[in-house]
């Protein structure tokens, strides 16, 4: 995240809701998204909502915070070819992202 959001960003932000990005029943792969300090947080919350199933812009803030502030965040887990899905359209977006199988 860049510097002047990451200023803006002072406080750990209020969980609003808990992980809502899969269910170990369902989980087939996990995709993380990692710091790259090149996106601010609105884009990182644009592709999160865009890309991600069931995203809403508060939990996407929660997890570009996580990023910023911890290096990494689980964004989805679930069906692999969904997961691998949504990592290529995050990456096309310029998010540094891996699948975890």
């Amino acid at each position: 995240m860049n510097q002047e959001i990451r200023d803006s960003a002072l406080e750990s932000p209020d969980v609003i809701e808990e992980s809502g990005i899969g269910t170990k029943e369902d989980f087939e792969a996990e995709v993380i998204v990692f710091n790259c300090n090149c996106h601010t947080y609105q884009q990182v919350i644009a592709l999160f909502c865009q890309y991600i199933p069931g995203m809403t812009p508060e939990r996407a803030f929660e997890l570009a915070w996580q990023i910023d502030h911890h290096g990494s965040a689980g964004v989805y887990q679930g069906e692999q070819k969904k997961a691998e899905s949504i990592a290529k359209h995050l990456a096309t977006g310029g998010l540094r992202v891996e699948v975890r199988y």
